[in-house]
């Protein structure tokens, strides 16, 4: 009998527990119990290589699982028992920092596909949801996750807006978010984007800084001085590295690294060089922004594994990276081992190749097989979602609103970085048309419209963009990191208009529009940013918006709707569009498209 068939014997061990800290006193005596040999185990995995990320090895045992954690490994017997052949047992993987929104699912749906895929824990910054929805966004998002298949962690939204350079669906301040920090589940302050304000002392930015003591962050091109001042005011941790330069000059300053690989943005194998056998310990493994698509057929944090791995780098410490250092940082100390005491999160693999698991636990409790999920608690289907829907809001749509005047002899342009969200700062000389300057396709130059969605009738701010690859017609999404407006790139007006009108109509989500004519949409009802669909359904949606794509020029290169994410999104270098105009990132401020001569 293959351990995947025995496995159904051990699905009704102990239920789920959401809360980590102390366990009553039943849980301790059953834990001592177990390891003494005086009661049967919960559940036993028998012949299994157990990882111990203290030692760094893997050790050959029967690992036993009582009150929903593990009792110790050796010889056991128990109610339910599991043979692994000689295979894998890993403590379940740990996504330092994800915004769940990015799937364009919502958390259940999300839950269930990365624990298939072995990640058992995430971090959530939910400054998506709240951009859009404020407090009543975090409180959706809060009860969407409890009594899932995962630990939902939450570090809470620390710039929402962004920065003032945006005009999003709320604002939230130091006293606003003060209450949550003492709220089951919440552990610190998300990513501080506004670096800027944080140099500055800006009272309100040093306000929200004082709030926790675990503060993520995000500080792409800071080196230096501001570097160590940027760090000096409690910021912890940073995703934004593209260079292993970058990651060693954080790692210097005692600040934790996240190799990140995203869809748009993977930095993993780039990064991977400069951690060394001292540094590693203080890297985590972060997914940020993930599709659907990709999160169904690659996976998670499994497939920075597996990518990590087949690139040559050492087991034990990706292994650390993925499942152990996360926890050890925010201060979870039952999270990332299977050794006595701590909760029964893991995955049993057949190979440590592809690093895809046959089994997965929760607490001791079997949650997936062979890619499946099987546990069906999902309160995020039940909770009432009124306070994020109905959040896309256009008015009357002009087509004089993305004529721009050919008043100067140059124009600024944001150029797409393959693989990257950091984007150039180009400067073109283009032929005007009847006094406009226009799409040029040829020079792969299209037009980029942002749309305050939180603000009916409002005129979007007008640029342009090069490199990415759009020939014809116009996509749209509501998707637009951070503030979420509706940002639209085109070769023409009327198909931007269209795809703008279309996305009104759906309530958000993304469009592609050719010659008046929808190609293929995903609706996003929920804030604009996630179907109520499953998981499947959306990532079949963008397979077919990419296989459309294809009619209006791109190549499959780059993912066109990730990477229109975020060239709204000014905290990230050098030229962005917001819906209050183009920003220069790194002189932080508003600049003209059209330069004057």
């Amino acid at each position: 009998m293959s351990f995947v068939r025995q496995a159904a014997a051990a699905s009704s061990t102990s239920s789920l527990s959401r809360a980590s800290g102390p366990r009553d006193a039943a849980a301790r005596a059953a834990l001592v119990d177990v390891a003494l040999g005086r009661r049967p185990a919960d559940l036993v995995v028998k012949n299994a290589q157990v990882y111990n990320p203290f030692i760094r090895a893997f050790e050959r045992g029967d690992l036993a699982v009582a009150a929903g954690r593990s009792a110790g490994l050796g010889s056991f017997r128990g109610l339910a028992e599991v043979d692994a052949r000689g295979g894998w047992l890993l403590p379940g993987f740990f996504d330092a920092h994800v915004h769940l929104e990015s799937s364009m699912t919502g958390p259940a749906e999300f839950a269930r596909t990365v624990c298939a895929a072995g990640t058992t824990t995430v971090v959530a910054d939910p400054h998506e949801i709240a951009n859009v929805a404020g407090l009543a966004g975090l409180e959706w998002l809060l009860a969407a996750t409890e009594n899932l298949p995962i630990n939902v962690l939450i570090m809470l939204p620390s710039c929402v807006p962004a920065t003032p350079l945006e005009r999003g669906g709320a604002a939230l301040s130091a006293a606003d978010l003060a209450p949550w920090l003492g709220r089951p589940r919440v552990l610190g302050l998300g990513e501080m984007m506004n670096f800027p304000g944080v140099l500055a002392a800006a009272p309100e930015v040093t306000a929200k800084l004082a709030l926790a003591e675990l503060v993520d962050g995000h500080s792409p091109g800071l080196s230096g001085a501001a570097l160590a001042a940027y760090v000096g005011a409690g910021v912890s941790t940073d995703h934004e590295c593209v260079s292993p330069a970058e990651a060693a000059e954080r790692l210097a300053l005692g600040m934790r690294v996240m190799l990140r690989e995203g869809t748009a943005a993977k930095n993993l194998l780039a990064l991977l060089p400069a951690t060394t056998p001292a540094n590693s310990p203080f890297c985590l493994f972060a997914t940020d922004d993930r599709h659907a698509r990709d999160l169904l057929e690659e996976g998670g944090v499994n497939h920075m594994v597996a990518l990590a791995v087949a690139a040559g780098f050492d087991l034990p410490s990706v292994l650390n990276m993925a499942a152990f250092n996360g926890p050890l940082h925010y201060g979870l100390r039952d999270l990332g081992a299977l050794t006595p005491g701590f909760r029964a999160d893991m995955a049993l693999y057949p190979d440590l190749t592809t690093f895809k698991p046959a089994l997965v636990w929760k607490d001791g409790r079997l949650a997936a097989r062979d890619g499946q999920a099987l546990l069906d608690e999902a309160s995020g289907e039940t909770v009432d979602d009124a306070a994020v829907r109905g959040t896309v809001r256009l008015g009357e749509l002009s087509s004089e609103s993305l004529r721009v005047p050919a008043v100067g002899p140059r124009l600024r342009a944001v150029g797409v970085t393959p693989g990257q969200v950091v984007t150039r700062h180009v400067i073109l000389s283009p032929q005007p048309r009847a006094g406009l300057y226009e799409a040029d396709p040829a020079a792969d130059l299209a037009k980029l419209a942002v749309w305050n969605r939180y603000e009916a009738g409002g005129r979007p701010a007008v640029g342009f963009i090069q490199g990415l690859g759009l020939r014809r017609g116009a996509l749209a999404s509501t998707v637009g990191h951070d503030s979420h407006n509706l940002i639209c790139a085109g070769a023409d007006d009327a198909d931007m208009l269209e795809c703008a009108r279309l996305l009104e109509r759906m309530d958000g989500g993304l469009a592609l529009v050719l010659g008046g004519r929808e190609l293929a949409s995903l609706p996003l009802p929920l804030g604009g940013l996630m179907s109520d669909r499953p998981m499947a359904e959306t990532a079949a949606a963008l397979e077919r918006l990419t296989v459309a794509g294809r009619a209006l020029g791109f190549d499959g290169r780059l993912d066109p709707f990730m990477t229109l994410a975020f060239m709204s999104l000014p905290v990230i270098p050098s030229l962005k569009l917001t819906a209050a105009g183009l920003v220069d990132v790194e002189a932080f401020r508003l600049v003209e498209t059209v330069l004057p001569a």
